[in-house]
């Protein structure tokens, strides 16, 4: 999962230039069982020691022990020890350590800011995707794993997989509860809303005190008001006052104004607010994309409720939906993405090769991959790894299956970016715009007339 503010907000713009028809590879259909090797054999099994990874994601230790547990069939001299850092925390903790040469021997670094603001904290990671995959490495995962994590001509690390967002998802159970079906209008959505309120169910809930999760639900409606015009606004093509973007801030307050936003949604956090919301069944739909698939397994969705405070999970069907055609244009809204994070090395590791090998196996080896795969949570960065889904225990899987399966497929044409173009200035504006309008402070004309002039002032040129 993304680190955003989807969670605080990253440092200064990324001078990397990540071009949208690069965001994604085509990722093979699911339930192929795999492939072949791609990665040569890492060298040096007889490196032993302990090492220390700090992370953001995956967002559960589940997720994490299960790669680890893989990782040590091979190396099992190696000793990994995962710390979750919580998403507000992650920049007061992480930042600290490197400079005082205490940091983590290895730590997630996400596409974007945070890859100017840490690179010169982490190891040129060239070397080990060679070491795992050859002169030609490049060829054999997905570009935007490389250019979203390069910065002045280094690669700061290597990357997981990728995350694609514009999906909501439902619990399944609820839907059929009271007999609802899921939204595909804005009119629709109300109404759901409508019913499951009066039945005291939660509907919708979504953390809108957070850009990320904001900007994933503008993007989406922008998408549906006029396909790809939120991309030309973040690539400089269009302005941020473009009609489009005004009429998306309108939607955007209906869904405050017209009760599906859940009171008090801008007081929350995505995580672990609405997610804790969403995984007890308080609430019966939320945004998220890709990354949320890992509670579509029985091990991911019990462990995610009992992080959420159950005592005794009780999994449901979560299912992704398309985001609703709310702009009632037609339109179907496109879903969009990045890499979503990668592994980097600490340059003052004391055990430099022992991290070296968790990394190069996690993200470039064939069962590394398989393992990320397996989770749900990202999709891999090797272009031929696919989910196993006769490894995979889903909660149902007649009915999850094919959905995940169909989602999978269509993530593979995604051309459009999620937030690698936008640097942290524009995307406090854009949460600026968000609240202004949702909180009636601002009209959507003058909102994104504000975003604009912050747009402008941030350096940010149009055509």
């Amino acid at each position: 999962m993304r680190l955003t503010v989807r969670r605080p907000k990253l440092g200064v713009r990324s001078l990397v230039a990540v071009v949208a028809s690069t965001a994604v590879a085509a990722v093979p259909l699911a339930g192929s069982g795999g492939s072949t090797a791609l990665a040569a054999p890492l060298t040096s099994s007889a490196v032993s020691g302990t090492v220390n990874w700090w992370a953001w994601s995956p967002t559960d230790t589940a997720t994490a022990d299960a790669e680890i547990a893989a990782f040590n069939k091979v190396y099992p001299n190696i000793k990994v020890v995962f710390k979750l850092i919580s998403i507000p925390n992650w920049v007061a903790t992480l930042r600290p350590a490197l400079l005082s040469g205490q940091g983590p021997d290895i730590f997630d670094m996400q596409p974007g800011a945070y890859v100017q603001e840490f690179n010169s904290f982490a190891l040129n990671a060239v070397p080990m995707a060679e070491a795992a995959l050859g002169s030609n490495w490049q060829s054999k995962v997905a570009p935007s794993g490389v250019s979203g994590l390069t910065y002045d001509g280094k690669l700061t690390g290597l990357s997981i997989g990728s995350v694609y967002a514009g999906s909501l998802w439902i619990n399944e159970g609820l839907f059929q509860k009271y007999s609802l079906t899921a939204p595909t209008t804005l009119a629709q959505w109300v109404h759901v809303c409508q019913v499951f309120k009066s039945h005291n169910q939660g509907c919708f809930v979504q953390g809108a005190s957070q850009e990320g999760f904001d900007q994933d639900t503008l993007q989406s409606i922008a998408n549906s008001v006029k396909p790809g015009l939120w991309t030309d606004a973040s690539k400089g093509t269009a302005k941020w006052s473009d009609p489009g973007i005004v009429k998306t801030l309108a939607i955007w307050k209906e869904l405050f104004s017209d009760g599906v936003m859940q009171p008090g949604a801008l007081g929350y956090l995505q995580y672990p607010d609405a997610n804790n919301d969403f995984l007890t069944g308080k609430d019966a739909m939320i945004m998220n994309g890709t990354w949320y698939m890992v509670n579509t397994t029985e091990a991911g969705i019990a462990s995610g409720q009992s992080a959420a405070g159950m005592s005794s999970p009780k999994p449901f069907v979560a299912l992704p939906i398309q985001f609703p055609d709310v702009a009632g244009l037609g339109n179907k809204s496109e879903m969009y993405g990045d890499a979503d994070w990668g592994l980097s090395v600490y340059t003052h590791s004391k055990n430099i090769p022992a991290a070296e090998k968790f990394v190069e196996w996690l993200t470039s080896s064939t069962a590394g991959q398989q393992s990320v795969a397996n989770q749900l949570d990202d999709l891999p960065a090797l272009k031929s790894i696919s989910p196993n889904f006769n490894q995979i225990k889903l909660v149902d899987p007649k009915v999850q299956l094919g959905a995940i399966e169909s989602l999978i497929k269509e993530v593979g044409n995604v051309t459009e970016p999620r937030e690698s173009l936008l640097g942290a200035d524009v995307q406090n504006a854009i949460l600026t715009a968000a609240e202004s309008v949702a909180t009636g402070s601002a009209t959507p004309q003058k909102a994104a007339e504000t975003l604009q002039s912050a747009a402008v002032a941030a350096g940010e040129t149009f055509k």
